[in-house]
């Protein structure tokens, strides 16, 4: 056989295996195609807690970042610090989030360690719906990052042209489980990234970050007009609460920018509710 020929065949081999798989796959009902989409996607799933990298502050000390990935697409898990979400070596509360929303959630909470804690490493461990995932951080160069670096939105002669928001959040906020919250932020930006001659604008979201109870967020995302952004936020249990609010300027974690570390910014705001 020539050349050509053996190329030939292999192609209409592909094609051919191409075909029997979609066969294959179009032999299942409808409604079981989706019964197992939904049993691998949506609820049931694990979550990977990443970490992100470090970087330093003036007195020497580092911060390490972490996220998670919750392999979910609708199922939140709450899971309390303890055996299934704590720190090693502690204490094993390190300030990690009890609630994980849906997906990829990135540089969530930092942990502050010495400058002699280099050669040392941080394990954060989380069991969910059966499955236990670990992550272990170290100080090594390679993990060094700067979370006010992009070449995103910025000049790129001047990555530093781009920074994160700079925002404001309510203090401790006291609430009748029975009445709804409102929260009201404030963010100052460089005007960066620009599109189409004109700043895309911040973008705030809202989720809960540790609480007994379920929160609901009207609206839970929204444009900010003129650095400001209100939300309304209802219990469903008292207790003690920590909510967390994203806000971006367009070009990080909301945006979908995972490549970097900016620029986006994190801020808490604690709740009692009676």
């Amino acid at each position: 056989m020539t050349p050509s020929g053996k190329i030939n065949n292999l192609i209409l081999n592909r094609m051919n295996v191409r075909l029997l798989l979609c066969a294959v796959a179009l032999s299942f009902p409808l409604s079981a195609q989706t019964q197992l989409v939904n049993l691998r996607h949506w609820s049931g799933q694990g979550i990977s807690p990443a970490y992100e990298g470090y970087d330093t502050n003036e007195d020497g000390s580092f911060n390490m970042w972490f996220g998670y990935m919750n392999r979910n697409y609708e199922e939140t898990p709450d899971i309390p610090v303890g055996p299934d979400n704590n720190f090693s070596p502690g204490p094993a509360d390190r300030g990690q989030p009890t609630h994980f929303l849906a997906r990829r959630h990135k540089d969530v909470f930092s942990v502050r360690v010495p400058k002699d804690f280099v050669g040392q490493t941080l394990t954060w461990t989380v069991k969910a719906n059966g499955d236990t995932q670990k992550v272990v951080a170290s100080l090594g160069p390679q993990w060094m990052i700067d979370r006010k670096w992009t070449t995103r939105g910025a000049n790129i002669e001047n990555p530093y042209s781009n920074l994160p928001p700079v925002v404001t959040v309510p203090g401790p906020q006291l609430v009748s489980a029975s009445e709804p919250l409102t929260l009201a932020i404030s963010a100052t930006d460089d005007g960066r990234p620009v599109r189409q001659g004109k700043p895309i604008g911040l973008t705030f979201a809202w989720g809960m970050y540790r609480g007994p109870g379920k929160v609901t967020f009207d609206p839970v995302e929204q444009k900010m007009a003129d650095g400001k952004g209100t939300t309304t936020a209802r219990f469903s249990a008292p207790g003690e609460y920590i909510l967390q609010v994203v806000v971006d300027d367009g070009s990080g974690e909301n945006a979908g920018n995972f490549g970097y570390h900016c620029c986006w910014t994190n801020a808490q705001v604690k709740v009692t509710v009676k």
